[in-house]
Protein backbone atom coordinates (compact mmCIF):
# COMPACT_ATOMS: atom_id res chain seq x y z
CA UNK A 1 0.00 0.00 0.00
CA UNK A 2 2.80 2.40 0.91
CA UNK A 3 4.56 1.70 -2.39
CA UNK A 4 1.37 2.58 -4.32
CA UNK A 5 0.96 5.84 -2.39
CA UNK A 6 4.61 6.68 -3.04
CA UNK A 7 4.37 6.00 -6.79
CA UNK A 8 1.18 8.08 -7.02
CA UNK A 9 2.62 11.12 -5.27
CA UNK A 10 1.80 13.32 -8.28
CA UNK A 11 -1.88 12.42 -7.95
CA UNK A 12 -1.61 13.26 -4.26
CA UNK A 13 -0.21 16.70 -5.07
CA UNK A 14 -2.99 17.25 -7.64
CA UNK A 15 -5.58 16.24 -5.03
CA UNK A 16 -4.14 18.80 -2.58
CA UNK A 17 -4.40 21.49 -5.27
CA UNK A 18 -8.01 20.46 -5.93
CA UNK A 19 -8.87 20.77 -2.24
CA UNK A 20 -7.11 24.14 -2.02
CA UNK A 21 -8.93 25.35 -5.12
CA UNK A 22 -12.28 24.33 -3.64
CA UNK A 23 -11.51 26.15 -0.39
CA UNK A 24 -10.07 29.35 -1.87
CA UNK A 25 -12.03 29.68 -5.15
CA UNK A 26 -14.37 32.39 -3.84
CA UNK A 27 -11.52 34.27 -2.19
CA UNK A 28 -9.60 34.34 -5.48
CA UNK A 29 -12.67 35.53 -7.35
CA UNK A 30 -13.12 38.39 -4.87
CA UNK A 31 -9.45 39.42 -5.29
CA UNK A 32 -9.97 40.29 -8.95
CA UNK A 33 -9.13 39.10 -12.44
CA UNK A 34 -5.37 38.78 -12.00
CA UNK A 35 -5.73 36.54 -8.96
CA UNK A 36 -8.33 34.44 -10.78
CA UNK A 37 -6.02 33.95 -13.76
CA UNK A 38 -3.07 33.03 -11.50
CA UNK A 39 -5.27 30.51 -9.70
CA UNK A 40 -6.40 29.05 -13.03
CA UNK A 41 -2.77 28.69 -14.16
CA UNK A 42 -1.85 26.87 -10.93
CA UNK A 43 -4.75 24.46 -11.40
CA UNK A 44 -3.71 23.80 -15.01
CA UNK A 45 -0.28 22.79 -13.65
CA UNK A 46 -2.01 20.42 -11.21
CA UNK A 47 -4.03 18.95 -14.08
CA UNK A 48 -0.80 18.23 -15.96
CA UNK A 49 0.57 16.39 -12.90
CA UNK A 50 -2.54 14.22 -12.66
CA UNK A 51 -2.50 13.62 -16.41
CA UNK A 52 1.01 12.18 -16.21
CA UNK A 53 -0.20 9.40 -13.92
CA UNK A 54 -3.40 8.84 -15.90
CA UNK A 55 -1.32 8.50 -19.06
CA UNK A 56 0.97 5.97 -17.35
CA UNK A 57 -1.89 3.76 -16.25
CA UNK A 58 -3.55 4.07 -19.65
CA UNK A 59 -0.33 2.64 -21.11
CA UNK A 60 -0.44 -0.21 -18.56
CA UNK A 61 -3.99 -1.09 -19.57
CA UNK A 62 -3.22 -0.80 -23.28
CA UNK A 63 -0.26 -3.16 -22.88
CA UNK A 64 -2.28 -5.60 -20.79
CA UNK A 65 -5.59 -5.79 -22.63
CA UNK A 66 -4.37 -4.59 -26.05
CA UNK A 67 -5.95 -2.23 -28.55
CA UNK A 68 -8.60 -0.97 -28.88
CA UNK A 69 -9.64 -1.62 -25.27
CA UNK A 70 -6.78 0.20 -23.53
CA UNK A 71 -7.04 3.41 -25.53
CA UNK A 72 -10.85 3.19 -25.46
CA UNK A 73 -10.77 3.42 -21.66
CA UNK A 74 -8.59 6.53 -21.87
CA UNK A 75 -10.64 8.32 -24.54
CA UNK A 76 -13.99 7.58 -22.87
CA UNK A 77 -12.61 8.84 -19.55
CA UNK A 78 -11.45 12.08 -21.18
CA UNK A 79 -14.81 12.60 -22.89
CA UNK A 80 -16.58 12.04 -19.57
CA UNK A 81 -14.50 14.85 -18.04
CA UNK A 82 -15.37 17.11 -20.98
CA UNK A 83 -19.10 16.41 -20.70
CA UNK A 84 -19.08 17.09 -16.96
CA UNK A 85 -17.22 20.40 -17.41
CA UNK A 86 -19.57 21.51 -20.20
CA UNK A 87 -22.67 20.58 -18.21
CA UNK A 88 -21.42 22.60 -15.23
CA UNK A 89 -20.42 25.57 -17.38
CA UNK A 90 -23.71 25.53 -19.32
CA UNK A 91 -25.58 25.91 -16.02
CA UNK A 92 -23.96 29.30 -15.50
CA UNK A 93 -25.77 32.56 -16.09
CA UNK A 94 -23.40 34.27 -18.52
CA UNK A 95 -22.28 31.47 -20.80
CA UNK A 96 -21.77 31.60 -24.54
CA UNK A 97 -24.50 29.80 -26.57
CA UNK A 98 -21.71 28.49 -28.83
CA UNK A 99 -19.64 26.93 -26.02
CA UNK A 100 -20.60 23.32 -26.80
CA UNK A 101 -20.05 23.76 -30.53
CA UNK A 102 -16.74 25.52 -30.06
CA UNK A 103 -15.53 22.92 -27.55
CA UNK A 104 -16.32 20.00 -29.86
CA UNK A 105 -14.74 21.79 -32.81
CA UNK A 106 -11.65 22.64 -30.74
CA UNK A 107 -11.39 19.04 -29.52
CA UNK A 108 -11.46 17.68 -33.08
CA UNK A 109 -8.81 20.17 -34.20
CA UNK A 110 -6.68 19.33 -31.15
CA UNK A 111 -7.07 15.56 -31.50
CA UNK A 112 -6.58 15.14 -35.26
CA UNK A 113 -4.29 18.04 -36.11
CA UNK A 114 -2.60 18.63 -32.75
CA UNK A 115 -2.14 15.18 -31.20
CA UNK A 116 -1.92 13.12 -34.40
CA UNK A 117 0.11 15.77 -36.21
CA UNK A 118 2.70 16.28 -33.48
CA UNK A 119 2.93 12.54 -32.72
CA UNK A 120 3.46 11.64 -36.38
CA UNK A 121 6.00 14.45 -36.72
CA UNK A 122 8.04 13.46 -33.66
CA UNK A 123 7.68 9.75 -34.32
CA UNK A 124 8.61 10.21 -37.96
CA UNK A 125 11.73 12.18 -37.10
CA UNK A 126 12.81 9.40 -34.73
CA UNK A 127 11.68 6.25 -36.55
CA UNK A 128 11.01 7.27 -40.16
CA UNK A 129 7.81 5.59 -41.36
CA UNK A 130 5.54 4.22 -38.63
CA UNK A 131 3.04 1.47 -39.36
CA UNK A 132 -0.54 0.99 -38.16
CA UNK A 133 -3.74 -0.74 -39.33
CA UNK A 134 -5.28 1.53 -41.97
CA UNK A 135 -8.70 -0.10 -41.44
CA UNK A 136 -8.92 1.85 -38.19
CA UNK A 137 -8.19 5.25 -39.70
CA UNK A 138 -10.72 4.79 -42.51
CA UNK A 139 -13.43 3.61 -40.11
CA UNK A 140 -12.82 6.45 -37.66
CA UNK A 141 -12.71 9.08 -40.41
CA UNK A 142 -16.04 8.15 -42.01
CA UNK A 143 -17.70 8.00 -38.59
CA UNK A 144 -16.35 11.44 -37.62
CA UNK A 145 -17.49 12.95 -40.92
CA UNK A 146 -20.98 11.47 -40.55
CA UNK A 147 -21.36 12.51 -36.90
CA UNK A 148 -20.13 16.07 -37.45
CA UNK A 149 -22.21 16.44 -40.60
CA UNK A 150 -25.41 15.43 -38.84
CA UNK A 151 -24.84 17.38 -35.64
CA UNK A 152 -22.80 20.44 -36.65
CA UNK A 153 -23.35 21.19 -40.35
CA UNK A 154 -26.99 20.28 -41.08
CA UNK A 155 -28.30 22.34 -38.10
CA UNK A 156 -27.43 25.48 -40.09
CA UNK A 157 -30.45 24.69 -42.29
CA UNK A 158 -32.93 23.76 -39.55
CA UNK A 159 -35.62 26.42 -38.85
CA UNK A 160 -35.62 27.76 -35.29
CA UNK A 161 -39.20 26.56 -34.77
CA UNK A 162 -38.14 22.96 -35.51
CA UNK A 163 -34.95 22.81 -33.44
CA UNK A 164 -36.42 20.53 -30.77
CA UNK A 165 -37.50 17.93 -33.34
CA UNK A 166 -34.09 17.83 -35.00
CA UNK A 167 -32.38 17.87 -31.61
CA UNK A 168 -34.31 14.74 -30.60
CA UNK A 169 -33.43 13.11 -33.92
CA UNK A 170 -29.76 13.97 -33.39
CA UNK A 171 -29.76 12.25 -30.01
CA UNK A 172 -31.22 9.06 -31.48
CA UNK A 173 -28.86 9.16 -34.48
CA UNK A 174 -25.72 9.66 -32.36
CA UNK A 175 -26.65 6.93 -29.86
CA UNK A 176 -27.50 4.49 -32.66
CA UNK A 177 -24.28 5.25 -34.54
CA UNK A 178 -22.12 4.76 -31.49
CA UNK A 179 -23.94 1.62 -30.34
CA UNK A 180 -23.37 -0.08 -33.69
CA UNK A 181 -19.79 1.20 -33.91
CA UNK A 182 -18.97 0.02 -30.39
CA UNK A 183 -20.45 -3.41 -31.06
CA UNK A 184 -18.25 -3.74 -34.16
CA UNK A 185 -15.18 -2.27 -32.45
CA UNK A 186 -15.18 -4.81 -29.62
CA UNK A 187 -16.69 -7.61 -31.70
CA UNK A 188 -16.26 -8.88 -35.24
CA UNK A 189 -14.18 -5.92 -36.40
CA UNK A 190 -11.94 -5.51 -33.34
CA UNK A 191 -8.93 -6.43 -35.48
CA UNK A 192 -9.44 -3.17 -37.38
CA UNK A 193 -8.09 -1.30 -34.36
CA UNK A 194 -5.05 -3.39 -33.46
CA UNK A 195 -1.59 -3.91 -34.91
CA UNK A 196 1.06 -6.53 -34.16
CA UNK A 197 4.38 -4.90 -33.30
CA UNK A 198 7.65 -6.84 -33.38
CA UNK A 199 8.95 -7.57 -29.89
CA UNK A 200 11.99 -5.57 -28.86
CA UNK A 201 14.86 -7.01 -26.88
CA UNK A 202 14.72 -6.06 -23.24
CA UNK A 203 11.11 -4.96 -23.50
CA UNK A 204 10.17 -7.52 -20.86
CA UNK A 205 12.21 -5.66 -18.27
CA UNK A 206 10.11 -3.12 -16.38
CA UNK A 207 7.17 -4.10 -18.61
CA UNK A 208 4.14 -2.01 -17.69
CA UNK A 209 1.86 -5.04 -17.99
CA UNK A 210 3.50 -6.46 -14.82
CA UNK A 211 1.48 -3.92 -12.82
CA UNK A 212 -1.96 -5.09 -11.53
CA UNK A 213 -4.78 -4.27 -13.93
CA UNK A 214 -7.34 -3.62 -11.17
CA UNK A 215 -5.01 -1.12 -9.50
CA UNK A 216 -4.38 0.67 -12.79
CA UNK A 217 -8.11 0.90 -13.57
CA UNK A 218 -8.84 2.22 -10.06
CA UNK A 219 -6.06 4.81 -10.15
CA UNK A 220 -7.01 5.89 -13.68
CA UNK A 221 -10.61 6.49 -12.59
CA UNK A 222 -9.45 8.39 -9.50
CA UNK A 223 -7.12 10.46 -11.68
CA UNK A 224 -9.90 11.35 -14.11
CA UNK A 225 -12.16 12.37 -11.20
CA UNK A 226 -9.39 14.59 -9.82
CA UNK A 227 -8.83 16.15 -13.26
CA UNK A 228 -12.56 16.78 -13.56
CA UNK A 229 -12.66 18.50 -10.16
CA UNK A 230 -9.61 20.62 -10.98
CA UNK A 231 -11.03 21.53 -14.38
CA UNK A 232 -14.41 22.56 -12.94
CA UNK A 233 -12.77 24.96 -10.47
CA UNK A 234 -10.29 26.16 -13.10
CA UNK A 235 -13.04 26.93 -15.61
CA UNK A 236 -14.78 29.19 -13.11
CA UNK A 237 -11.57 31.08 -12.36
CA UNK A 238 -10.68 31.33 -16.04
CA UNK A 239 -14.11 32.64 -17.01
CA UNK A 240 -13.90 35.30 -14.31
CA UNK A 241 -10.32 36.18 -15.24
CA UNK A 242 -11.12 36.64 -18.92
CA UNK A 243 -14.38 38.52 -18.44
CA UNK A 244 -14.16 41.91 -20.07
CA UNK A 245 -10.58 41.30 -21.21
CA UNK A 246 -11.42 41.20 -24.91
CA UNK A 247 -10.12 37.63 -25.23
CA UNK A 248 -11.72 35.57 -28.04
CA UNK A 249 -14.90 33.76 -26.84
CA UNK A 250 -13.55 30.46 -28.22
CA UNK A 251 -10.60 30.59 -25.79
CA UNK A 252 -12.63 29.00 -22.98
CA UNK A 253 -13.66 26.19 -25.32
CA UNK A 254 -10.05 25.57 -26.34
CA UNK A 255 -8.99 25.36 -22.69
CA UNK A 256 -11.78 22.87 -21.90
CA UNK A 257 -10.82 20.73 -24.89
CA UNK A 258 -7.10 20.84 -24.05
CA UNK A 259 -7.65 19.96 -20.41
CA UNK A 260 -9.91 17.02 -21.12
CA UNK A 261 -7.39 15.77 -23.69
CA UNK A 262 -4.29 16.26 -21.51
CA UNK A 263 -3.91 12.54 -20.59
CA UNK A 264 -4.41 11.60 -24.24
CA UNK A 265 -1.74 14.06 -25.39
CA UNK A 266 0.91 12.57 -23.11
CA UNK A 267 -0.05 8.97 -23.90
CA UNK A 268 0.01 9.62 -27.65
CA UNK A 269 3.43 11.31 -27.55
CA UNK A 270 4.91 8.40 -25.59
CA UNK A 271 3.36 5.90 -27.98
CA UNK A 272 4.73 7.71 -31.05
CA UNK A 273 8.25 7.88 -29.61
CA UNK A 274 7.99 4.16 -28.76
CA UNK A 275 7.02 3.47 -32.41
CA UNK A 276 3.45 2.41 -31.55
CA UNK A 277 1.49 4.48 -34.07
CA UNK A 278 -1.65 2.33 -33.79
CA UNK A 279 -2.15 3.61 -30.26
CA UNK A 280 -1.80 7.19 -31.54
CA UNK A 281 -4.41 6.64 -34.27
CA UNK A 282 -6.79 5.04 -31.79
CA UNK A 283 -6.33 7.88 -29.32
CA UNK A 284 -6.49 10.83 -31.74
CA UNK A 285 -9.29 9.64 -34.01
CA UNK A 286 -11.07 7.69 -31.30
CA UNK A 287 -11.12 10.74 -29.03
CA UNK A 288 -12.47 12.92 -31.86
CA UNK A 289 -15.25 10.46 -32.59
CA UNK A 290 -16.11 9.97 -28.92
CA UNK A 291 -16.19 13.73 -28.34
CA UNK A 292 -18.69 14.33 -31.14
CA UNK A 293 -20.83 11.24 -30.82
CA UNK A 294 -21.10 11.23 -27.00
CA UNK A 295 -21.02 14.93 -26.11
CA UNK A 296 -23.69 15.94 -28.62
CA UNK A 297 -26.54 13.71 -27.35
CA UNK A 298 -25.87 14.58 -23.70
CA UNK A 299 -25.83 18.32 -24.34
CA UNK A 300 -28.81 18.15 -26.71
CA UNK A 301 -30.74 16.29 -24.03
CA UNK A 302 -29.91 19.06 -21.55
CA UNK A 303 -31.12 21.65 -24.09
CA UNK A 304 -34.41 19.78 -24.57
CA UNK A 305 -34.86 19.44 -20.81
CA UNK A 306 -34.25 23.13 -20.13
CA UNK A 307 -36.01 24.31 -23.28
CA UNK A 308 -33.03 26.53 -24.08
CA UNK A 309 -31.35 25.68 -27.41
CA UNK A 310 -27.71 26.49 -28.06
CA UNK A 311 -25.95 27.02 -31.36
CA UNK A 312 -24.52 23.81 -32.83
CA UNK A 313 -24.09 24.84 -36.46
CA UNK A 314 -20.44 25.59 -37.23
CA UNK A 315 -19.37 28.90 -38.72
CA UNK A 316 -18.19 28.90 -42.35
CA UNK A 317 -14.55 29.09 -41.20
CA UNK A 318 -15.02 26.16 -38.84
CA UNK A 319 -16.72 24.12 -41.56
CA UNK A 320 -13.86 24.80 -43.96
CA UNK A 321 -11.24 23.84 -41.36
CA UNK A 322 -13.01 20.59 -40.50
CA UNK A 323 -13.41 19.76 -44.19
CA UNK A 324 -9.74 20.39 -44.95
CA UNK A 325 -8.71 18.39 -41.87
CA UNK A 326 -10.77 15.32 -42.80
CA UNK A 327 -9.63 15.46 -46.45
CA UNK A 328 -5.96 15.67 -45.39
CA UNK A 329 -6.52 12.85 -42.88
CA UNK A 330 -8.17 10.69 -45.55
CA UNK A 331 -5.16 11.18 -47.86
CA UNK A 332 -2.48 10.79 -45.19
CA UNK A 333 -4.03 7.83 -43.39
CA UNK A 334 -4.88 5.59 -46.33
CA UNK A 335 -1.68 3.55 -46.64
CA UNK A 336 -1.00 2.21 -43.15
CA UNK A 337 2.11 4.33 -42.56
CA UNK A 338 2.78 7.81 -41.22
CA UNK A 339 5.86 9.98 -41.56
CA UNK A 340 7.14 13.37 -40.48
CA UNK A 341 5.85 15.13 -43.61
CA UNK A 342 2.31 13.93 -43.00
CA UNK A 343 2.61 14.90 -39.35
CA UNK A 344 3.77 18.37 -40.32
CA UNK A 345 0.75 18.94 -42.59
CA UNK A 346 -1.63 18.25 -39.71
CA UNK A 347 0.41 20.31 -37.27
CA UNK A 348 0.34 23.30 -39.64
CA UNK A 349 -3.45 22.94 -39.77
CA UNK A 350 -3.46 22.97 -35.96
CA UNK A 351 -1.36 26.14 -35.97
CA UNK A 352 -3.85 27.65 -38.44
CA UNK A 353 -6.72 26.75 -36.10
CA UNK A 354 -4.91 28.48 -33.20
CA UNK A 355 -4.24 31.56 -35.34
CA UNK A 356 -7.85 31.79 -36.48
CA UNK A 357 -9.01 31.45 -32.88
CA UNK A 358 -6.63 34.21 -31.76
CA UNK A 359 -8.19 36.64 -34.23
CA UNK A 360 -11.71 35.63 -33.27
CA UNK A 361 -12.66 33.44 -36.24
Amino acid sequence: MFSILKSESLLGVALIFAAAGFLFEHALLEMGQVAALVGAAVLVFAIVLASMRVAHHAEVLAAKVGDPYGTMILTLSAVLVEVIILAIMMSGEEISPTLVRDTIYSAVMLDINGILGLAALLGGLKHGEQSYNDNSSRTYSVMILTAMGISMIVPEFIPDAKWHLYSAFTIVAMVTLYAVFLKMQVGVHSYFFSYSYPKREGAEKHAPEDEPVVASITILIIGVVIIGALAEIMSGLLTAGLKGSGAPPVLAAIVVAAISASPEIMTAMRAALANRMQAVVNIALGASLSTVILTVPVMEAIALYTGQPFIMAMTPVQTVMVTITLIVAAINLNDGETNAIEGMTHFVLFATFVMLSMIGL
